[in-house]
């Protein structure tokens, strides 16, 4: 099972069944902030539909095909990470994240995405990470640039919130560039 320290107050922790109750009540409290960009909010009304989403994940991980991770804060799940799906072939992945509305703005989310990403490249052998953000929310595109991440392109009209449609933001980073970028800061 994978957990990592990140420093005395933030870890990570891959998502386990025991998790629903508290990630539930995370999600339900940050409603407002999440639905602006998140509509599975809607679809998540009890604890059951968490721990539906948690039996999801471990089955995309034991498929080798993802990897959810909660963020910790004090002991506290405070946001997650998902890689929605893992490559071997071409040694690519994509991922997500949410932070809960009491968490914003502490960099606990930049601090996690860094871990998991050499976690990404050194351990899982990933050669290139995508993140797609749309282009209207601009804490999560915040996420790539400050690590560093090209902004490779925009995908116009790239999903449907609500009655309107959005433009997605691709950002990439290549495990050469990481180790490069790593070695110089």
């Amino acid at each position: 099972m994978f957990e990592h320290r990140i420093d005395e107050e933030l870890s990570l922790k891959m998502i386990d069944h025991r998790d629903a109750e508290e990630l539930f009540e995370l999600s339900d409290r940050s409603r407002d902030h999440i639905k602006t960009w998140l509509p599975w909010i809607h679809f998540t009304k009890e604890v059951e539909d968490t721990r539906n989403y948690i039996k999801m994940s471990l089955r995309r991980y034991a498929e080798n095909n993802g990897l959810t991770v909660c963020i910790l804060f004090k002991g506290n799940i405070a946001g997650v990470i998902d890689f929605h799906e893992i490559d071997e072939k071409n040694r690519v992945t994509s991922i997500g994240y949410w932070m809960g509305s009491d968490y914003k703005g502490k960099g606990l989310l930049t601090r996690s995405c860094r871990v998991l990403f050499d976690y990404a490249f050194e351990t899982l052998g990933m050669n290139r990470i995508e993140i797609r953000a749309a282009s209207e929310n601009k804490k999560s595109r915040g996420v790539p640039e400050r690590l560093g991440f090209k902004q490779e392109g925009i995908i116009r009209q790239a999903a449907r919130l609500y009655d309107e449609y959005t433009d997605h933001v691709v950002y990439g980073m290549l495990k050469e560039d990481w180790v490069k970028k790593e070695v110089v800061t």
